[in-house]
């Protein structure tokens, strides 16, 4: 099975050759990427990679990535954080259409990672909302790679604020 994903970082700051950054991430095995070094210090690597999971897929790929260039830092795994519009594309259906069935089930529809003027919501959520309901021409194939890029973004801010106590774990979760 082939699954698409992107995973980016922050580059330390030796590291600004984007021909030595495309060497190492070669040899490393991500010669499945297209590599992306528009703006100084990141990168972004988009994968198309063959696994049996999506879950394999972006695991090997997060491990490559780490031995081509140890000492970057992952900022996020996509597709994970979208927009209503983000999500009416992948549906195929309009963005009008998406708010009113988001309005009309705001009781059972997920709560968005930041609600203001552009709300946000992980994809692997509203797409299993989606797929709960029925209806809904869903790929099978981005639900599992959303999910998993779901819980790597989780854990990764996990790991950078760690919950000290049980009690702080009620009040998150209250």
């Amino acid at each position: 099975m082939e699954y698409i994903f992107t995973l980016k970082y922050r580059l330390p700051d030796q590291c600004d050759d984007p021909d030595v950054l495309i060497e190492y991430l070669g040899a490393a095995g991500c010669d499945d990427a297209l590599v992306g070094v528009g703006q100084p210090g990141r990168l972004a690597l988009e994968f198309s990679r063959e696994a049996n999971t999506a879950q394999e897929a972006i695991y090997t790929a997060l491990a490559d990535v780490r031995t081509a260039l140890p000492k970057a830092s992952l900022i996020e795994v996509s597709p994970d954080l979208v927009g209503l519009t983000d999500v009416a594309e992948i549906v195929g259906i309009s963005r009008q259409a998406m708010r009113k069935l988001m309005l009309a089930h705001r009781s059972s529809f997920p709560l968005p990672v930041h609600e203001g003027s552009a709300s946000i919501w992980h994809l692997a959520e509203v797409l299993g909302w989606l797929k709960a309901r029925g209806g809904y021409q869903l790929d099978a194939d981005l639900l599992e790679v959303a999910s998993v890029a779901l819980a790597v973004n989780i854990a990764k801010e996990a790991s950078r604020h760690p919950i000290n106590n049980q009690k702080d774990i009620r009040l998150l979760t209250a």
